[in-house]
């Protein structure tokens, strides 16, 4: 699953004439400003899940760019990929897995609604996952309890002999 955020583009119409600031209007300042803000936070956002996730990143961040007035390019979006696939005939594991996945995908102190989407499947699969392990749980348990209950008994024969021995 990917996680990731989008911020909206910032464009605006940008006027001819200069400010005296290296050339830029102050609407290019501006816009300059609020993607320095928006390359800062989606990358703080892409960072935050990819500590979190441990080894079920399958890789760093990709981010999406948008160039500035200034020519430099600017990350206005990004994801992290996240194996969260159940880990094949271990219920313990997978559970163990899921939870590392969902604290992942709401690492960022603002999760997408992609990062949600990723918690919510993560904790189905989690779910899944405990109830097969409580139905593995529960069959070695009844498997046990019988293997107890034949290890306690003997056979007739043995237990005639005994009694005649003590009686």
């Amino acid at each position: 699953m990917t996680l990731g955020a989008v911020s909206p583009s910032v464009t605006a119409p940008l006027p001819a004439r200069s400010s005296g600031k290296g050339g830029k209007s102050d609407a290019e300042l501006a816009i300059v400003a609020q993607l320095t803000v928006t390359d800062r936070h989606v990358r703080a956002h892409e960072q935050a899940h990819l500590a979190a996730a441990g080894p079920y990143a399958t890789g760093g961040p990709t981010y999406i760019y948008q160039q500035g007035p200034d020519g430099k390019l600017y990350a206005v979006g990004g994801e992290v990929t996240l194996d969260d696939s159940p880990v094949s005939g271990d219920p313990a594991a997978t559970v163990e897995k899921e939870k590392t996945v969902i604290a992942a995908a709401n690492a960022p102190a603002d999760p997408s609604s992609q990062d949600r989407a990723v918690a919510a499947a993560a904790a189905t699969m989690e779910a899944t996952a405990q109830q097969q392990l409580r139905q593995q749980q529960d069959q070695q348990a009844s498997a046990g309890g019988s293997q107890a209950a034949a290890a306690y008994s003997l056979p007739a024969n043995e237990v005639g002999q005994i009694l005649e021995r003590y009686f």
